[in-house]
């Protein structure tokens, strides 16, 4: 149980660091958003891919569903931007 909280945690961080690394200019959010965000994404990028008939026959490292998850982070990031974006510039 530990392991897999610590492995999502791990996994969000990277899927969430390359996810910010992939999007143009400078994203003002912090990590544990990064983080969040990033085992969201990859947590759906997993479900949608198999929901999409994604199977890994031979086992090991299954890249499609992480580069899908790095795709849903892409989206979540951007969305978080837009909405903090918003509310701190009516703020102004």
């Amino acid at each position: 149980m530990i392991g897999t909280i610590i492995g999502a945690i791990v996994i969000g961080l990277i899927v969430g660091v390359l996810a910010r690394l992939v999007m143009p200019g400078k994203q003002n959010i912090g990590v544990i958003v990064t983080v969040v965000l990033g085992a969201l994404g990859s947590f759906l990028g997993t479900w949608v891919s198999y929901k999409l008939g994604y199977s890994n026959q031979n086992g090991g490292f299954k890249i499609i569903p992480f580069l899908v998850g790095i795709i849903f982070a892409i989206v979540l990031i951007a969305g978080y931007l837009g909405l903090v974006g918003r509310r701190t510039a009516t703020k102004r």
